[in-house]
C-alpha cells in the first residue's frame, strides 16, 4: 500500500510516501515557515527540489504537496492518509481510523500538548479537504506508552487530580520507541519478547523508555513532553519550587514561565549559543567554555535518567540510541556511556546499539493495519 505520510508542526508540514510492500519513501519533504516566509523542500529519488511558495496556513501548505505529488506522479495509487499525533490521552491505545469522535478526543487533549495537538489537528482538517477519497488515520506518539503500570505513570499529587483531570505520565517518541524496539530485536535475532531494553530517542526533543519484553513500562517525557531529559530548548525535570519563586520575585506569570521552560531553556539556555547538537560540539572544540558545559549537562542528565529506567526492567540486555543526535553523534554517545561504564556495556555486560529510527514507515504500516 502507499501511504502519504503528514507530521503537522505549528509552522511546518512534513510528508513522506510510503510503499509499505517495499519499506520506504519515494518522496519526501517539508513546508516549513508558514504563514511567515514559506519554503519548500522535497527529494524524489535522487532528485532535489526547492522554491519558496505561497502556505499562509497548513491547508494550502498541504495544497503546495498536493501540487507537488501530482506534478511528480506521486499521487497516483496513493490509498490513504497517516498522520503523528502527538498526544492522544488515555482515550486511544493504538492507531485509529479518523471520525469525529477522534477530532473531538484529540482537541479534549490539546490542553496537554498545546504546541502539537493544535497543529496536528489543522494537519488532519487541511488534509479531509485536499485529499477527500482517501481515509485518514492517526497515529499517537502516547499509545505506545499506555502499557505503563499505574506506579510508574501516577505523580505523587493527590489521586483526585489524576481521576478528574488525568493528571499523569503519558509519555511521547512512542512511534520512535515502537518501531526501534522491533528493529533492535531483529538485529540481535531475538523475539521481542524475550528482550529488555532502554532506548534513548535523542533529538531537539528527548526521551528515553525502559521496553520490558516488547512493551513499554516506564518512559522520561511525562504529562507534557516538558519532563525527563535536558532537550534543545526545553529544560526537563526541574524542581517546581523555581516556578514559584520565578513567579515571586521576578513577576513571571504563566506565559512566560511556558515561554522560558519550552523556548529559552536546555541547550540553548545553557550554552547561549543554539540548541543544535551540531552547532555546540563545534563550539566545544573551538573552545567555548558555555558549550562545553550544556554538552556535559545534556550527557551527564541522559546517563542519569537512563539509569533510573533500569529500575523498571528485571534484566538489561542493550542500551539503544535512536534520533538526530542520538545515531549521528558519537562523541555525545561516548561521554553518555562514561557516565555508566558501572554496565560495562559491549564488554560482557549489555550490548550498546545505535539503531535509525523510522517513525514515517511505522506510520504507514499502522495506517495499513487500520484499513486491513
Amino acid at each position: 500500500m502507499r501511504v502519504l505520510v503528514l507530521n503537522c508542526g505549528s509552522s511546518s508540514v512534513k510528508f513522506a510516501v510510503i510503499d509499505t510492500k517495499l519499506a520506504e519513501a519515494s518522496a519526501s519533504g517539508i513546508v516549513e515557515e508558514i504563514g511567515s516566509s514559506p519554503r519548500f523542500r522535497a527529494k524524489k529519488g535522487e532528485e532535489a527540489f526547492q522554491r519558496n511558495v505561497e502556505a499562509p496556513d497548513h491547508s494550502h501548505a498541504l495544497a503546495v504537496i498536493q501540487n507537488f505529488l501530482q506534478e511528480t506522479n506521486e499521487e497516483n495509487g496513493i490509498a490513504a492518509v497517516g498522520h503523528r499525533v502527538v498526544h492522544g490521552g488515555e482515550a486511544f491505545t493504538k492507531s485509529v481510523l479518523i471520525n469525529e469522535d477522534v477530532l473531538r478526543a484529540v482537541e479534549e487533549c490539546s490542553i496537554f500538548a498545546p504546541l502539537h495537538n493544535p497543529p496536528n489537528l489543522q494537519g488532519i482538517t487541511a488534509a479531509k479537504k485536499n485529499f477527500p477519497n482517501l481515509p485518514q488515520v492517526a497515529v499517537f506518539d502516547t499509545s505506545f506508552h499506555q502499557t505503563l503500570p499505574s506506579h510508574a505513570y501516577l505523580y505523587g499529587l493527590p489521586y483526585e487530580l489524576y481521576q478528574k483531570q488525568k493528571i499523569r505520565r503519558y509519555g511521547f517518541h512512542g512511534s520512535s520507541h515502537r518501531f526501534v524496539a522491533q528493529k533492535t530485536a531483529e538485529l540481535l535475532k531475538k523475539d521481542p519478547k524475550d528482550l529488555c531494553l532502554i532506548i534513548a530517542h535523542l533529538g531537539n526533543g528527548c526521551s528515553a523508555t525502559a521496553v520490558k519484553y516488547g512493551v513499554s513500562v516506564d518512559t522520561t517525557l511525562g504529562l507534557t513532553p516538558l519532563e525527563g531529559m535536558v532537550m534543545g530548548t526545553r529544560s526537563g525535570s526541574i524542581d517546581p519550587g523555581i516556578i514559584f519563586y520565578l513567579n515571586k520575585t521576578m513577576g513571571y506569570d504563566f506565559d512566560r514561565l511556558n515561554k522560558l521552560l519550552n523556548k529559552e531553556s536546555g541547550l540553548l539556555g545553557l550554552s547561549g549559543i543554539s540548541s543544535d547538537m551540531r552547532t555546540l560540539v563545534k563550539a566545544a572544540d573551538e573552545g567555548e567554555e558555555r558549550a562545553k558545559m550544556a554538552i556535559e549537562v545534556f550527557c551527564y542528565r541522559l546517563a542519569k535518567e537512563m539509569s533510573s529506567l533500569v529500575a523498571a526492567l528485571p534484566k538489561l540486555d542493550a542500551l539503544v540510541f535512536t534520533g538526530g543526535i542520538g545515531e549521528n553523534c558519537e562523541p555525545i554517545r561516548k561521554r553518555v556511556l562514561n557516565h555508566l561504564s558501572f554496565f560495562k556495556f559491549n564488554e560482557g555486560g549489555p550490548q550498546m546499539l545505535v539503531v535509525p529510527t523510522n517513525e514515517e514507515l511505522l506510520i504507514a504500516m499502522d495506517t495499513e493495519e487500520c484499513l486491513l
